[in-house]
Parts: C-alpha cells; structure tokens; sequence
C-alpha cells in the first residue's frame, strides 16, 4: 500500500464534524477501496476552544487556514465553511499549488465556479463537488460521467429541503407559512436567518451548477430566474389542493423548443398530486432528468444534513485519492455548447390565476377577450360566487412568461376584476 494521503479540512462545524468522524471510522475500509490510507493533516477553524461534536486531536486544530493549505506535505483539501469569502481564496491558493479539493460550496461555485476550475486547470489538481447540490444524493456525477454521451433535455426537481418542509407542512395541515417556518427552524430544518433558502438563493445557485453540468454551458446563479416562497398563503395551498395539485418550489433546467438557449429558474409552482415530486415530503430532495437515449431518471434522498453531506464529501474524497494515486484528473468543466440563458419571459409554462371579480353578466367574456388578446389559451375556468362577490379561477394552457405577465397587469387594469389573487406557474402535467 502507497504512503500515507494527506488531509487538510477547512470547517468543522455540522458536516465537517461528520467527515472527520467517517475518516476515523471507515478508515480501514477507505484505505483498502484507494490503496493508501488517508492521514488528516490539520483541521482550520475559527476559534480553537470552541467545543465540537467530534473528538479532534488539539495539535490538529488551527485557525490559519491559509498557512494549512499551502503547507507542502498536504495532498487534498476538503472545504466546508461555505460562503464566499475566505473559501474561494483558500480553494484556488490550494488548486494552483496542484492540491485535489473536494467542496460543498454551492454559493461559490454558483457564483463564480469559473475562477475555481481555471486554477484547477492551471494547477493541475483535481476539483470535485458532489455535495454542493443536494447532499447525499448523487447527481452531479451522474451528469458529469453516466450522461455525459447522452442529450439532457430538461432538469427538474425539489432541490431545496427547508421550504419542501414548509410546503409540505403547509399542504397536510393547513398551516400558515409564518407558523410552518418557526417549526422547521424548531426542527433545526432552517436558520435564525432563513433568507437563503426562502427566497430561493440557495436553490438558484444549485440550479445554477445543475444547468452548466446538463447543458455544457457556463451558467451563475445571477443568470437564474428566481422566486421565494414567502408570498404563498394557506389559501393558495388549499386552493391548490382543492384542484389536485400541490405547491412545490423548483428549479427548472431546461432546452428552448430550437435547442439554442436555455432556461434556468427557481419558483414555486403547482404540479399535479399524481407527478412524483408530489410525493416528495419532509426535506427531501428530488430531481427529474430527462435525456434523449435514457429517458426519465429520478434522483431521491436527503438533501442536506450533516451526515448524508459527509457521504458525498467521502465519495468525491475517494474518488480525488484515486485520481492522485494514478497520477490523473478527474473531469474538466465541460463548457463547449456555450448556450445563452434566455430571460424568464422567453420561457413557456402555464399558469394559475385566482381573479376576486364582480358577481355580473358579462364578466367571465370580458376576462376571456383580455386572454385571447395577449394570445393566452384557457384551458380549464371555475367561477365561485359570493353574494356580490365572485372568484374565477383559471388555468391556462402553455405560452411565454411574457405573454402570461401582461395577461396578469391587464387583469389588474379592468374595472370588473377587484383583485389578483393569486398568480402561480403551473408544471408537470403537460
């Protein structure tokens, strides 16, 4: 068996406590699947006396980072502090002194990814971030290796488990998005500060690395249309339900019908009870791939936690001391196709709309002439009355978010119609 792996870990917060502990106890075994045991070389923290939810030998511990990762004798760094900043200076300082990195980061790589392939390229090391995008689920590899001799289509899925946890408490027991937030951060589901998620940041970056692996184009998280779930209301949730459908946030991936764009966006949206997200609870994860020789492929488990993330940092810490041991890399970021990101009005979909409008003859035709004027098909209408009052819900079939956008301001603008309700993409059912 070769010499000793070195080690360096930059964090040992939730997930790098977990990957310590998977180095200690599986050590054997992972030496016998790489052909050389694995040594942890030095552990970068913030503050030394801070107490951990693993055992770590003291003389590990250090909090200068930058001094660890450029020490000689080290071989692979694994980075999970997240963020921005100091994570991409320690990344690229390690990568382009020809160290392997293995890296959650899916803020950094949605934000700038090109920077830390660039110093990978010109380093010579190896870059692997399998747990950057829905923890313990494989799926970047999967795209970056199984598919990569077959056509991706479209990528669809929950990859975000703080709000599938709130949309799904809100689904089965009608609760209020304020009182299914304050559970999952009871729960430990979601932060103090739950901005990332709620509002669709977190998801957007990881749409982001999701669409440049499927679609061999370089794609940021600033490029992705994004949505949050704060707006939705109980009532949209039970009306939603009432239709069998139920309110899931995704990301959507996805060709233009000529194949020379594509579309990148983050928003919650109605799909039927009978599609298999439907079914996907708590805070899992679940995504959709479809390509044109396998067909439907669907991805399922944990998204997050530290455990199932520490599963997919060992996987790629496996794979990098392969690749070193031979003397080799793993994939380079696969760029050729160069396909643009088209707005968000360029993308078809369908949509949901509940009109609050007067209980009178002639209604339902003048809403119906503002639809066809913006060449907007309906597809399916109920009208509720209430006493003066009246609600119309309608469907729509597909057509531009932009078509579907001006239907919805000129809604707004006609004297029969009191108030939008509620405006909401309709998918997977057509």
């Amino acid at each position: 068996m070769s010499k000793p792996l070195k080690v360096a870990l930059l964090g040992c917060g939730v997930v790098g406590s977990q990957v310590i502990r998977l180095i200690h106890e599986q050590g054997a075994d992972l030496a016998a699947r790489i052909g050389a045991p694995l040594e942890l070389a030095g552990v970068a923290v913030r503050r030394l006396g801070r107490k951990r939810d693993v055992e770590v030998d003291p003389a590990l511990l250090t909090t200068d980072a930058e001094s660890l990762v450029t020490r000689d004798d080290i071989d692979i760094v694994i980075e999970v502090i997240g963020g921005i900043e100091p994570a991409r200076t320690l990344i690229t300082a390690a990568l382009s002194r020809g160290k392997s990195v293995v890296t959650a980061n899916k803020a950094l790589l949605g934000e700038d990814g090109a920077t830390l392939h660039e110093a990978a390229r010109t380093g010579h090391g190896d870059l692997y971030f399998e747990a950057s995008v829905a923890g313990a689920i494989p799926l970047l590899r999967p795209l970056r290796e199984s598919l990569v001799g077959d056509h991706v289509n479209r990528v669809l899925g929950i990859v975000n488990g703080t709000t599938n946890y709130i949309l799904d408490k809100m689904d089965s027991t009608g609760a209020s998005f304020t009182d299914a937030l304050e559970e999952a951060q009871t729960l430990g589901y979601a932060e103090a500060d739950p901005t990332a998620d709620v509002e669709g940041f977190d998801a957007a970056a990881k749409a982001a690395i999701l669409a440049g692996h499927a679609f061999h184009s370089r794609v940021t998280a600033e490029q992705v249309h994004r949505e949050g779930i704060t707006e939705i209301t109980a009532t949209d949730v039970a009306s939603a339900k009432e239709m069998g459908y139920v309110i899931k946030l995704l990301a959507i991936c996805a060709r233009s019908d000529d194949g020379r764009s594509i579309g990148v966006r983050v928003h919650p949206a109605m799909i039927p009870r009978t599609h298999p997200l439907a079914g996907v609870r708590e805070a899992y994860n679940a995504v959709f791939v479809e390509a044109e020789s396998a067909g439907e492929l669907m991805f399922y488990g944990k998204g997050a936690g530290g455990a199932p993330t520490a599963s997919a940092v060992l996987g790629d810490l496996v794979a990098v001391a392969r690749n070193r041991l031979a003397g080799t890399r793993g994939p380079d970021e696969s760029t050729y196709a160069s396909l643009k990101v088209h707005p968000i009005g360029e993308t078809v979909t369908r949509c949901h709309v509940a009109l609050d409008v007067a209980d009178k003859p002639g209604v339902l035709a003048t809403v119906a002439e503002l639809f066809a004027k913006h060449d907007v098909s309906i597809q399916t209408v109920r009208q509720e009355g209430h006493g003066d009052d009246a609600q119309l819900v309608i469907v729509t079939h597909r057509a531009t978010d932009a078509d579907l956008t001006a239907t919805m301001e000129g809604l707004r603008e006609l004297d029969v119609v009191r108030a939008v309700a509620s405006v909401m993409r309709v998918e997977g059912d057509e």
